[in-house]
């Protein structure tokens, strides 16, 4: 066999992409190759190696390869720098290629890696939360192994009840100390807000817990809940973050751009504290039956006192359909949490806003104009300039328990529903977009796509999606900047940003050494 050629850092990943667009498994490759030519046809394994870019590939070899994909050989070089391979029915593939792999090295990132985020202002905790938002995205939101423990301190309980968690906390050693905190206004250049310490974890057993909670039963649960997790997942090591309204905690102009550990390791234990609280509150078996019981309406009837948004994060993690998303905002339209299972393209940036969101997103209308329904369900046909998708969404804008208005969506993507279902979905979006665009980029729906909708809402038992046939469905697209309607849309203003939370933390503990709480 010939010696391996060297043009080839993009190779790999080239290979995956064709064969996975041609539905081939890697013992379908080699198979193919063994009857073009058995004495040089690559082993799976050997084919596994070339696409993870650990073995370099011979001339016959990529002979081989080619002919198979009816290529030339030079589509696999470094010359054709074409890496996704699109079919009829799938988008084209949008993960970085980390080739050439020296290039991605751990060292080499760690040394780029701060000096990007220093470039592009993203601060070394803003960092940590992408990472595992991306994790989270990637495992489709289960996590069995905290299910499982969440599960066995709930005895799988629905609806579980301040009593329960207070319970709970003597059985762990935890205690429990009130305090009085009064909100804090804060002006900024673009907006009024309202910050509220809620509570937080101290020590290895202390649990603080704002007054203003006591007759929120919903909130009180869910912090209760959060700091059980910590405790019982981390033995109570007091890294977290505490729990507020009206803040970010990753938007802090006093942050840098250097990723520590421990930002990485604080932001993971909230992520798995806050997983937890979900689970505990919300049995995946108990509350999968509830929800289609209840046809997934969140407001509708809530006899588990429990918030929107812990429902709606919950449905992400528990519901047999993955392709949701979630997003929550405070207005204008400042980003507070994100889940993409679905893949939809974010509005805005990194946990901040960007210039130009596009306003018909439901999340930006509900939020921020002044006369809507509210809660209110929306069909959106989300538009670029290399594909189109449509998307079913549910979003309520209520009060934090500092009294700023917060907008809490969720969303799910009716293409891969419509696939399974046979129906044809090319011809339901270009119906659903010739419809929008008559009437310059939002329409009442009717015909084959009204009864696409009606059946797989059905199906899904989800009642929202049918509601949403009542209002018109629009054209959104992830910047204003390209937008697609004839008359473009209006852009939204930059946000505020603050952070004020770490010196009101240090303020009460203080009071307490001074026995004053």
């Amino acid at each position: 066999m010939n010696s391996p050629i060297r043009n080839n850092h993009l190779l790999g990943v080239k290979l995956r992409n064709i064969r996975k667009s041609n539905r081939l498994t890697l013992e379908d490759l080699s198979l193919r190759c063994s009857q073009i030519d058995p004495k040089s046809a690559p082993s799976v394994s050997y084919i596994s190696m070339i696409e993870n870019g650990k073995r370099l590939p011979s001339d016959d070899v990529l002979s081989l390869i080619a002919n198979v994909f009816q290529k030339d050989e030079s589509w696999f070089l470094d010359e054709n720098l074409e890496i996704s391979v699109q079919s009829d029915d799938e988008e084209p593939v949008k993960n970085i290629p980390l080739e050439p792999g020296f290039l991605y090295s751990k060292d080499l990132l760690q040394d780029a890696i701060p000096e990007l985020l220093d470039q592009t202002g993203i601060t070394g905790k803003q960092f940590a939360q992408l990472l595992i938002r991306s994790y989270q995205e990637k495992n489709q939101n289960r996590f069995p192994d905290i299910e499982k423990i969440a599960d066995t301190e709930s005895e799988q309980k629905l609806p579980i009840k301040v009593s329960d968690i207070r319970r709970l906390y003597k059985k762990h050693g935890l205690q429990i100390k009130w305090f009085n905190q009064n909100k804090i206004n804060t002006n900024h250049p673009h907006g009024k807000n309202k910050i509220l310490l809620r509570s937080f974890f101290d020590s290895n057993n202390k649990v603080y817990i704002n007054e203003a909670l006591k007759n929120d039963a919903k909130r009180l649960k869910y912090d209760m809940a959060t700091h059980l997790g910590h405790k019982i997942l981390h033995g109570g090591d007091g890294l977290r973050s505490p729990i507020t309204s009206g803040t970010n905690s990753f938007e802090s102009k006093s942050s840098n751009s250097t990723v520590q550990s421990h930002d990485v390791l604080l932001a993971w234990h909230d992520f798995e504290s806050s997983f937890f609280a979900g689970a505990l509150l919300c049995p995946r078996k108990a509350f999968r039956n509830y929800l289609i019981k209840n046809e997934h309406h969140i407001n509708a009837k809530n006899d588990l006192d429990l918030s929107p948004a812990l429902l709606m994060r919950r449905i992400t993690a528990v519901s047999q359909y993955p392709y949701w998303h979630y997003f929550e905002a405070y207005q204008p339209g400042f980003l507070t949490a994100v889940y993409r299972g679905n893949g939809i393209q974010l509005p805005w940036g990194n946990l901040n806003m960007v210039n130009d969101p596009c306003p018909n997103w439901a999340v930006f209308r509900l939020l921020n104009e002044s006369y809507v329904q509210n809660p209110q369900s929306q069909i959106s046909l989300l538009k670029t300039d290399d594909s189109a998708h449509l998307y079913a969404c549910y979003s309520i804008r209520i009060s934090d328990s500092a009294g700023n208005l917060k907008l809490y969506s969720l969303g799910l993507d009716l293409v891969p529903v419509f696939k399974d279902q046979g129906f044809n979905h090319k011809e339901l979006l270009s119906m659903t977009e010739e419809s929008c665009m008559q009437s310059n980029g939002e329409s009442l729906l009717e015909g084959d796509v009204i009864t696409a909708i009606e059946q797989v809402s059905h199906i899904l038992k989800i009642g929202w999606i049918r509601d949403a046939l009542a209002s018109p469905a629009r054209i959104i697209c992830p910047r204003s900047s390209g937008c697609k309607r004839e008359k473009p849309c209006k852009t939204i203003k930059n946000p505020y940003r603050f952070d004020e939370i770490d010196s009101l933390k240090e303020n009460i503990l203080l009071l307490e050494k001074a026995k004053l709480i």
